[in-house]
């Protein structure tokens, strides 16, 4: 019987047990992997390369919203990510998957639901919340915003949402086990890329993209 790998990668330990139980309830052998910060996912995607589904939490230590999915989608383009979250207004669906999730989940959801959507996006399909209509980027700079984000490599990703969270470059630098000067590199691409004069307008069109997300 083929082995299935789920990466659970959340904050919250109850959280992930409810999730666990979720994955358990799928028919099948499996190994779940969990996370509780974006660099614990992160390294648990790249050990597990052939990882069939990630559960991503928007809102994690050491990330900063969207930055986290975008880095990931990136880096790991064939492994499906699944967002969950508490912040499930038709705005913040969207973004997910404009950004390349392959489902989004509310954490209000219940465990049969959850099991569904992650059964759902197994097959192939995308899974959204039953309320969500769908629809495009009602703003045309938010949309352009969007089709910029996703020029960014993973490694920019990374800076950009260090960036939003209020790293200086040297400890940038540091997390990412890298030069000072290799992250001053990697801000000027970005700031090209995104069409602004500074890492502060960065973070603002940054911010752009997640003000939708209360929580």
């Amino acid at each position: 019987m083929t082995l299935s790998t789920f990466i659970i990668a959340d904050d919250h330990p109850l959280f992930r047990g409810a999730l666990r139980q979720a994955v358990s309830g799928i028919d099948g052998e499996k190994a779940i992997i969990e996370a509780g910060d974006f660099e614990a996912a992160r390294k648990a995607a790249s050990a597990h390369n052939d990882a069939d589904l990630m559960l991503l939490d928007l809102s994690m230590p050491g990330v900063s919203g969207f930055s986290g999915l975008m880095a990931l989608r990136a880096e790991f383009a064939s492994l499906p990510i699944v967002i969950i979250s508490a912040s499930d207004d038709p705005t913040t669906i969207r973004r997910a998957l404009e950004l390349g999730a392959s489902g989004f989940i509310s954490k209000s959801s219940g465990i049969d639901d959850i099991r569904a959507a992650i059964q759902s996006v197994l097959e192939g399909d995308i899974w959204t919340p039953k309320f969500y209509q769908g629809g495009q980027e009602q703003d045309p700079d938010v949309a352009d915003l969007l089709n910029r984000l996703r020029t960014l490599t993973p490694q920019q990703s990374r800076v950009l949402g260090m960036l939003g969270e209020g790293l200086l470059n040297k400890q940038i630098a540091y997390e990412l086990g890298v030069s000072e000067a290799t992250i001053k590199a990697h801000v000027s691409a970005i700031l090209l890329k995104l069409k602004v004069d500074s890492r502060t307008q960065a973070v603002i069109q940054l911010g752009k993209i997640n003000m939708a997300m209360v929580a």
